[in-house]
Formats: C-alpha cells, sequence, structure tokens
C-alpha cells in the first residue's frame, strides 16, 4: 500500500490548501487542549500530596478551582478542535466529489466506460468517504496524539524515573499489536472497495434490465449471481471487521495490565517512602496518556492504508486525461457564412486506440443550411461514431471536422454545444418536470416557444393531457412517459434551444410511421434555415432527404437521393429490399 502514498498526500495537499485558516485553529487548539490534558495529573498529585495528605482544605479548594478551570479550557479546545475538523473534512468530500463529477462530464464515451458508471459511482462516493474519514480523524489527533506520547513521557519521568521501564515495555508491545493489525488490514481494503463495485455493478445491471430479466424468467439466476457478489463483500467485510474488533480489547487488556505492574512496582516505593502516592497516581496517568496517544495513532496508520487505496482510486479517475478538451485558444466561428451554416466531415478518419481498423475510413459529407443529410447503414457501420464526431463527444484520429470552415476542435465546448445540438438515440430525461427538461439548453425559452417545439415535435396533444402541462412531473430517466414520448420530447428540448445544425441520432426510432412523416414536415416548415444531419436504421425516415450516404464498414458506399441509390447503390437495395420483406 505503500505505492498509493503518493498519491493520497498530493491529493490531500491540493484540496486541503483552501482550508488552511481552519487547519491552523485546529492544530492551535489540540495544543491548547493537550496542555490542558498533560497539566490535570500534576495538579490532581499536588492536592493529594500537599492538600489530603497535609489536611490543607484551603489549598484543595484553590487548586480544585484552578483544576475545574483548566477542565473548561480544555473542553471548550476540543469541541472546537473537532468542530473544526470536521468542517474541514466536509468541505474536502464536498470538494473531492465534485471534482470526480466535473472530471468525468469532460470525459468520452470510451473513457467512461474504461471504468465503468457502477465504479465510478463508487469513487464518487464511498472511496470520497474513506478519504473524508480520515481527514476526519486526523484533525482530531494528528496533534494531540503525538503530544501526549512525547509530553507524557517526559511528565511520568518529572515523577518516578524508577518505573520509566513500564513505559520502555508497554509502548512497543502496543505499536507491534497495532501494526500486525495494520499489515492484515491493508490488504483488505483494497479488496473490500473491488467487490463493493461488484455488488453496484450487479444492482446497476439487474435495476436497468428488469424488464429483460423477467421476460426471460431469470429471477432466481439473478437473484444467486446477486447473492454471490454480496456474500463475497460480507466475507471481506466479515475479515476486515474481524480485525477491526481485535484492537479495542487488546488496547484495553495492555493498558489494564500496564495500569496493574504501575500499581504492583509502585506500591513498595511508596510504602518505602521513595515515591508519594500522588506521584505514583500522576504517573499511571500519564502511562495511560501516553498508551492512548500511541493507540490515536496506531489506529490513524490502520485507517491509513484503506484511505490510501480509495485515494488511488480517485486518482485514476482525476488523472486520466480526457481525450476531448477545450482548445488553449478558442477560435471564434463566423457570425456570417456565405451559404449558411454547414458542419462539414473531410476525409475523416476514426480509430479506437489498439483497434485493429478503423471505425471510419476517409468519410466526407457536408451538411448544409436547409439541407437535410441522412447516414445510413447496417449495425457497426459507423453511424453512432459519426455522431459522437459531428457533436466532439470524440476527435477524429485524422481528417477534420468543421462547423462553417471551422475545426471544431478549435471550437470551445460551450460556443460548439451552442451551434450543434443532438437528439441522442436513447432520450434522457431528468427528474423534474416538462418545462426544466425543454429548457435543459436553454433556461431562459419562454413558454411560448416551449409549446412551439412541442408541436412541430408531435409533443404538444399528450403534454396538453398530463396534469399540469408544462408543469407536470417527470420522473427520473422519464420512466412516466413512454418511449415514444421521450423520443419526441428530446427532440423538442432540441428544438428549443434551436442551434444551427440540427443532429438526429436515430431520433425518430420509437415513433410510428405516420407520427414520423408528420414530424418531418413541420420540422422542414418550422427550422427551414437550419443545417440537419439524420442518422437512421428506417428507411422511411430519410426517404425525402436531399442527400442519403451509405456506410458499410466505415466506408461510403453510396451518396444520393433514394431513387438514385435505388438505381446504383447495392447496399442501399438490400437494405430497403430487407426492410420491405420485414413490413411484408
Amino acid at each position: 500500500m505503500l505505492d498509493l502514498d503518493p498519491v493520497l498526500l498530493p491529493l490531500l495537499r491540493e484540496h486541503l490548501r483552501p482550508h488552511r485558516g481552519l487547519l491552523i485553529a485546529v492544530v492551535v487548539l489540540q495544543v491548547l487542549q493537550t496542555a490542558a490534558s498533560l497539566y490535570l495529573p500534576r495538579l490532581n498529585a499536588e492536592v493529594i500530596d500537599r492538600g489530603v495528605s497535609t489536611g490543607d482544605t484551603a489549598f484543595i479548594w484553590r487548586t480544585g478551582a484552578v483544576m475545574l478551570g483548566v477542565t473548561l479550557v480544555q473542553v471548550v479546545a476540543t469541541i472546537t478542535a473537532v468542530w473544526c475538523g470536521a468542517r474541514v473534512a466536509m468541505a474536502l468530500g464536498r470538494d473531492l466529489r465534485a471534482a470526480v463529477f466535473t472530471h468525468v462530464l469532460a470525459l468520452s464515451r470510451a473513457e467512461v466506460s474504461r471504468f465503468g458508471a457502477p465504479s465510478l459511482i463508487t469513487r464518487a462516493t464511498n472511496d470520497v468517504q474513506q478519504v473524508q474519514v480520515l481527514v476526519l480523524v486526523t484533525c482530531t489527533v494528528i496533534v494531540s496524539a503525538p503530544l501526549l506520547c512525547v509530553g507524557g513521557i517526559v511528565m511520568a519521568l518529572r515523577e518516578d524515573v524508577g518505573l520509566s521501564w513500564l513505559v520502555v515495555v508497554a509502548v512497543p508491545v502496543l505499536v507491534a499489536v497495532m501494526a500486525l493489525i495494520m499489515v492484515r488490514l491493508g490488504p483488505l481494503f483494497g479488496v473490500l472497495q473491488e467487490r463493493l463495485d461488484t455488488v453496484n455493478r450487479v444492482l446497476r445491471e439487474q435495476l436497468t434490465g428488469l424488464r429483460v430479466v423477467r421476460g426471460f424468467v431469470r429471477e432466481d439466476a439473478e437473484e444467486a449471481r446477486f447473492a454471490r457478489a454480496n456474500t463475497d463483500l460480507t466475507d471481506v467485510a466479515l475479515r476486515a471487521g474481524r480485525w477491526f474488533a481485535v484492537v479495542f480489547p487488546v488496547v484495553v487488556l495492555v493498558v489494564n495490565l500496564t495500569s496493574a505492574a504501575v500499581v504492583w512496582f509502585g506500591a513498595p516505593r511508596v510504602e518505602a517512602g521513595e515515591l508519594q502516592v500522588g506521584s505514583l497516581i500522576a504517573f499511571l496517568s500519564y502511562l495511560v496518556q501516553i498508551l492512548t496517544g500511541v493507540m490515536m495513532t496506531t489506529f490513524l496508520a490502520v485507517l491509513g492504508p484503506r484511505a490510501a487505496v480509495s485515494a488511488g482510486r480517485i486518482g485514476e479517475v482525476l488523472d486520466l486525461e480526457p481525450g476531448v478538451r477545450d482548445p488553449d485558444v478558442p477560435v471564434e466561428v463566423p457570425a456570417g457564412v456565405p451559404g449558411g451554416r454547414s458542419l462539414e466531415f473531410r476525409d475523416v478518419t476514426f480509430r479506437y486506440p489498439g483497434a485493429d481498423r478503423p471505425v471510419l475510413d476517409r468519410v466526407s459529407l457536408d451538411v448544409r443550411a436547409g439541407r437535410t443529410t441522412a447516414v445510413i447503414g447496417s449495425t457497426g457501420a459507423g453511424k453512432t461514431t459519426l455522431v459522437d464526431l459531428a457533436t466532439r463527444l470524440a476527435d477524429a484520429t485524422s481528417g477534420a471536422v468543421l462547423l462553417d470552415g471551422v475545426d471544431v476542435r478549435s471550437v470551445a465546448d460551450a460556443d460548439l454545444r451552442r451551434r450543434v445540438g443532438l437528439a441522442p438515440q436513447r432520450p434522457y430525461l431528468f427528474a423534474g418536470t416538462v418545462a426544466t427538461n425543454l429548457r435543459f439548453g436553454r433556461p431562459d425559452a419562454s413558454d411560448e416557444e416551449l409549446w412551439a417545439a412541442l408541436r412541430t415535435a408531435q409533443a404538444a396533444d399528450f403534454v396538453e393531457r398530463m396534469e399540469g402541462g408544462l408543469d407536470a412531473p417527470i420522473t427520473q430517466g422519464g420512466t412516466n412517459v413512454s418511449g415514444g414520448q421521450r423520443q419526441r420530447l428530446s427532440i423538442a428540448r432540441l428544438l428549443v434551444q434551436a442551434p444551427a445544425v440540427h443532429v438526429f441520432d436515430d431520433a425518430f426510432s420509437a415513433l410510428d410511421t405516420a407520427t414520423d412523416a408528420r414530424l418531418r414536415a413541420a420540422l422542414a416548415a418550422a427550422r427551414p434555415d437550419a443545417a440537419i444531419l439524420v442518422v437512421a436504421q428506417r428507411v422511411s425516415t430519410i426517404v425525402g432527404a436531399d442527400e442519403i450516404v451509405v456506410l458499410e464498414a466505415g466506408r461510403v458506399v453510396g451518396r444520393g437521393r433514394h431513387r438514385e441509390l435505388l438505381a446504383d447503390c447495392p447496399t442501399y437495395r438490400e437494405i430497403v429490399s430487407s426492410q420491405l420483406e420485414v413490413a411484408a
């Protein structure tokens, strides 16, 4: 686990730097409360030796009042230090979660899939929590534990040097036991986080694919799969828990045995007049403080490996450089372009790292204002990758995607998103209302603009029937509306954004043929100047396009209008023929 320390320490330095003031307050307050803790046994010894033994009641009252004042200082300092430490730890957790979330938003689909959604969720929640717990405990003991150890030893020697050998014996024994437990726990923490990832992954798959599980009567098999993952996690957690359970009994045993040894070996010295009773009790108190300091320090060392594992997992996400990044010096897209807006693919090739062949190979096409360019092809032809490149969710390996003659890699991401809008293949709606979802890309849109977009998307009728209309609630993922309704709301959301270039990634697939036709006709009337790129599987969706580009294995094998392709492109004829056979 030591190899992860270089990840944990820089991570803490970076994210704790804004909270230096609170950290300084924690240190000062811990010094104050530790000094008070070390001073109290000395005062108690004086009360016994100079007050109780001599019957000096006035001295007892005076010293007792001082002890009460010191105790109040200790209590106030301790409470304030814990409050400051908690604020620092909570702020760190907030900042780390925000950093992971923001970084994941900048990653491409391939980069996100490298970790998987369940693992990313675990890293942003449970792993952050482990680092947060370490900081909280550290803020509680980082100063007080060493001071208790060193100060306790100094104060104990002042009381009686003859019993100091007990410290020399007890401290190494406690350190050795805690180190053994830490060594055992370290590897378990890494396995524990991996098993937690697995449980999250299995649970997410089962919830997402619930209809498939029930449709194939696989409930028993999925229950067994979850039970295996759950049992594996429980087994590791139990093993770690058993080692944790050993810590406090061992500490209590060492402390009690040492206390008994102090009384056993100190009593004869008191009887011989070599040691006063108050000093013996003070020595016992200091020995307990020393062992408490050692225990807190080693307990921090026990938490360290798990936090280091978690920090390493967080660091893997934060250190992954996004393949698609904003340019250092963005280029402005020209305000006025002769002929209107356009999106051009110029000899574009895209290859995934390590792949044998490119997904797209020297693809060229031009999407111009007032025209509809359609792309069709069989599964695996590269259509989705083409959409990713158009919206810059990925960058071309070679060639260029140009927006009004400007390479999209040179355009600021926010500027590009305003000009190129996407209606995705799998529409996703967020928890909220119809209006909040439609305003997702343009928060200042008026209600009239929302209804206009809904009418164009053929969604106004069912939204009017929903209780509340635009204020009708939408559940997470849009599960309270049908697939076709989600698709139409997704298209309406794109229309509200009103980009110059509309990209439809098989966005009409859940619509019946009549609704599809009405929507496309309304879209042509409502957005006559828009440049439209339609990627589709269904021929009926693209039959009226100004240009149809046929992809096969990542290459353009045909382009033209519907009738031209029927005559000249065997791949297109095959696609049309297969769909006619299915329809028949």
